[in-house]
């Protein structure tokens, strides 16, 4: 399904191609990461052997990205062969860039993500020489022989890790949108961009390769097409994607606290305030049925209380401070829904730009800070995946949250909410 061809912008950017400053000003680039390759590059063209095996410690900790045919990734999954077009003497060469100098998604053309180790394994024997970042500042031109490659191979073994790139704040410095309503969008993704160390105001949109952004869409949400991101898409941005009573006992309390003029809310008084809503506005099947929601909803009272409590002991919450949404769940995973339905190539460039916009106009509507936002997003991540073992689904975010409100890189201090 996910051969169907979408109707996108057409435009000229196939390739990266990023000029130095004309004045011959020092060179801004796009992430810290390619500034580091740009300083070694300097040096590797004094034969700097050190500065050479430098840069390539970072590619191997850091991966590639590889042109190919969309028409082609799509036929091989993945497994397309290394495109390697001839130079004007004959001699062959591999073209592979970094994130961060990527360019505009192309209708006709994607990139592949890959390691240096891979590379190193599928090289063509006829090739002889590697690109890196072509047609930028930060570029490095390698004779790939065999002795190079092996060289490769090592390297990807001694430093590569699959989760290694997470965990971390990523800002583009330069290529970012100055929207403030686009920036809120995607500022409202950035839980999910420390966790899978993606620039966070990017919207040139490659993710984790064409074809692994196509993988993510089919295993994590049943995604296999246009028209599946077009529903879930359009249901995060509804935040119908929640299950509906969990805001429907969040706002039992929150008519309470208007009632009774404060914040403190007896335990007894919310259970019994949510199943008179229950049983004045759920439609049951069954009398049977109706009581076993009931029940239901009285419970997720006290699971939600025992959240907060350790919300405020870690410091995610004040200490009269409560969760009134989670709407932040499903609209920060609408803000990344856009971009990956982009990396997959279900998602227009309009249609990705409208939906991350939409983010931040709801978000507006529901909360007053990041601090705010950030602790519905956890109870609703907590309430979808922890069921009270304040594992790893609550630890790891509770960590990018710390990290989010005192970077001063993270969206949060750079965007404002209101």
């Amino acid at each position: 399904m996910h051969g169907e061809d979408v109707q996108d912008v057409q435009h000229d950017e196939i390739l990266p191609f990023i000029a130095l400053p004309e004045d011959g000003g020092t060179w801004t680039a796009p992430t810290e990461f390619e500034q580091r390759l740009y300083a070694l590059s300097e040096r590797t063209e004094a034969d700097d052997d050190a500065a050479r095996y430098a840069y390539l410690r970072l590619l191997a900790t850091e991966g590639l990205y590889r042109p190919v045919d969309l028409s082609v990734a799509r036929s091989t999954d993945g497994q397309a062969p290394l495109h390697a077009p001839a130079l004007d003497d004959g001699r062959r060469i591999v073209q592979v860039y970094t994130a961060g100098v990527l360019p505009r998604p192309h209708p006709d053309v994607v990139y592949e993500f890959i390691t240096l180790g891979s590379l190193a394994l599928i090289w063509p024997e006829d090739c002889e020489i590697l690109v890196v970042n072509g047609g930028t500042p930060c570029e490095h031109w390698f004779l790939a022989d065999e002795e190079e490659r092996e060289v490769w191979g090592d390297l990807h073994e001694d430093l590569y890790e699959p989760d290694g790139t997470g965990d971390r704040v990523v800002t583009r410095r330069t290529g970012a949108p100055e929207d403030p309503d686009m920036l809120l969008g995607l500022a409202c993704g950035a839980h999910l961009c420390y966790a899978n160390g993606d620039a966070w105001n990017t919207l040139d949109w490659h993710g984790a390769g064409y074809h692994n952004e196509v993988e993510r869409l089919v295993d994590s949400w049943g995604v296999e097409g246009r028209d599946d991101w077009l529903g879930v898409q359009e249901r995060l941005l509804t935040r119908e994607v929640s299950p509906w009573y969990w805001d429907l006992v969040l706002r039992a309390r929150n008519d309470l606290i208007r009632e009774l003029g404060h914040p403190r809310v007896d335990p007894v008084l919310w259970r019994d305030w949510v199943e008179a809503v229950c049983r004045d506005r759920v439609q049951a099947r069954s009398e049977a049925d109706l009581e076993e929601f009931v029940a239901f909803a009285r419970d997720l009272v006290g699971k939600v209380m025992r959240y907060e409590a350790r919300f405020r002991a870690d410091g995610l919450l004040p200490p009269d401070g409560h969760v009134r949404t989670v709407a932040a769940w499903d609209l920060g995973r609408a803000s990344k829904m856009a971009r990956w339905g982009r990396g997959a190539r279900y998602a227009t460039e309009p249609e990705m730009h409208a939906a991350i916009a939409r983010v931040g106009v709801s978000v507006r509507g529901f909360y007053e800070s990041w601090e705010d936002f950030s602790a519905g997003y956890i109870l609703g991540r907590c309430l979808h995946f922890d069921e009270e073992h304040f594992g790893p689904w609550y630890t790891s975010v509770l960590l990018a949250h710390r990290i989010l409100l005192v970077d001063p890189h993270s969206p949060w201090a750079t965007v404002p909410l209101r």
